[in-house]
């Protein structure tokens, strides 16, 4: 014990009895009014109970000043020792001013941009009385399957660790003890993003390569950024449940790493290695979750239940206790719950704080740099902004809650600004919406499945009819937002509905198409690639969407976005990444059909890793080094001209790619190793120039130590992870 901090913590817990160190390992749901009256029977009531005797150390889902002011008097006032709650939410692109997705953020590449949208997350949520939340989700995600890749940064580790940090610092800010910041929470401790078949709670089974290179790196760096939690995941990993992995959360984690803030599981996942056959009862689940270093069990009521007399009957030691509450109560320290348990709670900034002028200016600058121009084939975009004829169609178009996205359960339903809000604005052309056909059958809640219009095609021939008459079509299609998050699976991975028949239907009438897509993960659109000139990724991108796509669409935001995940032509290229290693067969030697390949498609992707347009161009040229032979300790420098031959001002993600030729352990043929955003004006050139250590050219071993390993490499340079330069370099 070396800080004040510290020392409080170890008297506070000297004064402890076994059950309220139980207490603070426990998290409930607040799902009741706490400013009402006393819930009556059932798990509430007891609930209740356990609050009064001290036997709760966090609750989730309690929300509003108001509210949170009521239950911490309660833990304050009413307990023995009057520890407070720290109240937990998932705050996972904004409060109730959203964000785009996490995903689509990712799809910024700006990482000023992400951390000052968490902490315009933060400021709102705390305001609401929360302090802590449980994001950032640094999962990687390779599978489009998967519904929760809307809540990440998508198929990089590199990209993805950088996000991380910029998020983790963004909720927490420079002081934890502010009084407009939260504890972030880095999740899922690990591997959830590789879950077989990206089918939800699935379960997991991957090499130690992977694991160390491609898993863990997004979540050693926010553990580096000070994040002050982490949460574990449903999955297994090597035949144990994560909740269950002292391999992960003790030796990893807590020990190599270092990390001195707390785990807490995911929702009721201790109790579920029951269901995995990896623990025979409640009993026996408390006991491999603690002893693995699970700290805090999340609505599972296992701990409560279990856990003091398993320390008792001398099972626990009561040491591993004493470990996980110290870890709970410092973190409440930092918030400075101790000094001010009601800080969070004050209703007046509540008021002022929530929906503010500056958090809906800073969601829509967000808004827009996430914005992804996939094609723009005989420069149809930007539009003009006067004289045409525009035709609007989709229901997604017009609807002001799909926008929201996902994970947005503090936020309200009908307040995203619409697409065909945003366009209305320019008034300089004539705008005629049709909505056509319906994507969901009825209104869609975070907690059911979208049912969704796969037959009624009601409203197509109004849509044609309105293309006929048009000098430029924009379609808005896509998901409905919740076909994405947790629980999201999907199979086929094209416009769900009948929104492909509307769009061959206007196709076949007026091709002068601008398709805006509205989803939360990549999606097959081969078709609509083969067919329609203009494609934008307008993903979900939360309360400003219809000021940011109608912005990008008239050119008064020229977009610079690039994907964050690959984009497969079809469903059967899924997991499809860009980092994918050569194999011993990558090319036809012999003309047979003997190598790695689809008989039936190409097994290049649709879009790649870091693509993304702009309406200028770019080009680059004299691509150099500062030597073709390097020391293990000195630093590759590297430099390439980026020149825009366009007409207009432009931003650039210039991407930096090397390849470790050969390897005691197989390497990808491309990985992404430094990037940066530049501004150019037309005819301008700059000089990107970038510097690359030892610890960029090495790579995690199967003990996960890592390694630097002399050899010949190559380095890429361009706009994509399809790079267009390339140069060798040696490494003694």
């Amino acid at each position: 014990m070396n800080t004040e901090i510290d020392k409080k913590v170890d008297s506070l817990l000297k004064l402890m009895t076994i059950e309220e160190k139980v207490g603070q390992m426990n998290q409930y749901n607040g799902f009741w009014d706490v400013t009402g009256p006393a819930p009556e029977g059932g798990s509430a009531e007891k609930k209740y109970e356990h609050l009064r005797n001290g036997w709760v150390g966090s609750m989730l889902t309690v929300r509003g000043a108001k509210e949170v002011r009521a239950v911490q008097k309660i833990a304050v006032e009413e307990t023995r020792l009057g520890i407070p709650l720290i109240i937990g939410f998932d705050v996972i692109h904004g409060y109730k001013t959203l964000s785009p997705i996490p995903l689509a953020e990712a799809a910024s590449w700006d990482l000023k941009a992400i951390e000052k949208s968490a902490s315009v997350a933060a400021a709102e949520a705390s305001a609401s009385g929360i302090n802590w939340t449980f994001g950032p989700m640094v999962d990687i995600g390779r599978d489009a399957r998967w519904g929760r890749v809307m809540e990440g940064a998508g198929e990089d580790p590199f990209l993805g660790s950088l996000i991380a940090q910029a998020r983790v610092k963004g909720f927490q800010g420079d002081d934890l003890s502010a009084v407009n910041t939260i504890a972030a929470c880095a999740k899922h401790f690990a591997a959830y993003g590789f879950a077989e078949a990206g089918k939800e709670y699935n379960t997991v089974d991957i090499g130690t390569s992977t694991l160390h290179n491609i898993v863990l790196p997004p979540f050693k760096a926010a553990a580096e950024a000070g994040v002050r939690t982490f949460m574990n995941s449903f999955n297994e990993l090597n035949g144990v449940p994560v909740t269950g992995s002292s391999y992960l959360q003790r030796d990893i984690l807590k020990g190599e790493w270092g990390f001195n803030g707390f785990v807490v599981s995911d929702w009721a996942s201790i109790n579920e290695m029951i269901s995995w056959g990896h623990a025979k009862d409640k009993r026996e689940a408390a006991k491999i979750a603690a002893i693995a270093g699970s700290d805090m069990d999340m609505e599972g009521n296992v701990y409560v239940e279990e856990l003091a007399q398993l320390v008792k009957d001398g099972v626990v030691e009561e040491a591993i206790l004493d470990d996980a509450v110290s870890r709970i109560l410092k973190v409440k320290f930092e918030l400075g719950l101790f000094d001010d348990p009601y800080k969070y709670c004050d209703e007046t900034r509540e008021k002022e704080v929530i929906g503010s002028k500056k958090h809906r200016e800073a969601v829509l600058d967000m808004a827009k740099k996430s914005i992804v121009l996939l094609k723009n084939k005989n420069n149809l975009l930007p539009l003009k902004k006067e004289g045409q004829k525009i035709a609007l169609i989709g229901a997604l178009a017009s609807d002001k809650s799909s926008p929201l996205g996902s994970w947005r359960i503090a936020s309200d339903d009908e307040t995203a600004v619409s697409v065909l809000e945003g366009m209305q604005k320019y008034t300089g052309n004539s705008l005629n919406y049709v909505k056509g056909p319906d994507v969901a059958l009825e209104t869609t809640t975070f907690l059911h499945e979208v049912k969704l219009n796969t037959t009624d095609t009601s409203g197509l021939e109004e849509a044609i009819n309105a293309a006929k008459s048009s000098d430029v079509v924009v379609m808005v299609l896509g998901e409905y937002g919740f076909q994405t998050g947790e629980g999201r699976s999907r199979t086929n991975l094209q416009l769900p509905g009948v929104q492909q028949e509307l769009l061959e239907a206007v196709y076949k009438v007026n091709p002068n198409i601008v398709l805006v897509l509205n989803n939360g993960r990549p999606l097959a659109i081969s078709w609509a690639d083969e067919h329609i000139p203009a494609i934008v990724e307008a993903w979900q991108l939360g309360t400003e969407t219809g000021n940011a796509v109608a912005e990008v669409l008239y050119g008064d935001y020229n977009p610079s976005g690039k994907l964050p995940m690959t984009f497969p032509r079809n469903v059967g290229q899924v997991p499809i990444y860009y980092n994918y290693k050569n194999t011993g067969r990558p090319v036809d030697k012999d003309d047979n059909v003997f190598w790695s390949h689809y008989v039936d498609v190409d097994k290049t992707p649709l879009y790649p890793f870091g693509h993304g347009l702009s309406y200028t161009s770019f080009e680059y040229s004299d691509l150099k080094l500062n030597a073709s032979t390097f020391s293990v300790n000195d630093d590759v420098q590297v430099s390439v001209t980026v020149t825009n031959t366009g007409k207009v001002e432009g931003k650039e993600v210039v991407q930096l790619y090397i390849r470790d030729l050969v390897g005691s352990i197989t390497r990808p043929v491309k990985e992404l190793k430094a990037f940066e955003m530049v501004t150019l004006q037309p005819g301008v050139s700059k000089t990107v120039n970038f510097v690359l250590n030892k610890e960029a050219l090495g790579f995690y071993n199967n003990d996960g130590k890592y390694v630097i390993e002399p050899g010949d490499f190559k380095v890429f340079l361009g706009g994509s992870s399809d790079t267009v330069l390339e140069a060798d370099f040696t490494l003694e």
